[in-house]
């Protein structure tokens, strides 16, 4: 039997699980985001707006690490759907700022059961789960640090 070196195989890969677990979050998310009418991407989004209404395109890219040329799309349709409003603004017709509707305001009572669910399903205690993520940060900084040299 040939023996394989170390972290070689794909079950011995961290970012394989980190990969496959991105994916079950997104198909555990789903179904109680679909009464919301959100996408995952869209709810990360309203996350960051119920924390602070009135941002920049660019702040909510940078928050989420996504593009513009991502996410321009996706706030186009939360703008379609009612629970946004894009603007530019007035002090810099580059930016465009993006405001919470009445509407986008209303589902932040509906999804504020959201993360205990999470955490249910997962049959982890609140402190456990913090503790992950705060692990999952330190890496993902880790990374990044590694990235800029």
């Amino acid at each position: 039997m040939t023996q394989t070196a170390p972290f070689t195989t794909l079950d011995q890969q961290l970012c394989f699980e980190v990969y496959a677990a991105s994916h079950a979050f997104t198909k555990f998310y789903k179904p109680l985001l679909d009464p919301l009418g959100l996408t995952y991407p869209q709810y990360l989004v309203m996350l960051l707006l119920w924390e602070r209404d009135d941002r920049a395109v660019g702040d909510l890219g940078q928050a989420l690490s996504l593009e513009s040329s991502t996410l321009t799309p996706l706030l186009k349709r939360m703008e379609a759907s009612g629970q946004i409003t894009r603007q530019r603004d007035p002090e810099d017709e580059r930016r465009v700022r993006i405001r919470l509707t009445d509407a986008g305001r209303a589902l932040q009572d509906q999804a504020a059961t959201i993360p205990a669910c999470l955490g249910e399903a997962a049959a982890m205690p609140a402190s456990e789960v913090t503790e992950l993520r705060e692990e999952v940060r330190r890496l993902r900084l880790r990374l990044e640090a590694a990235l800029a040299g």
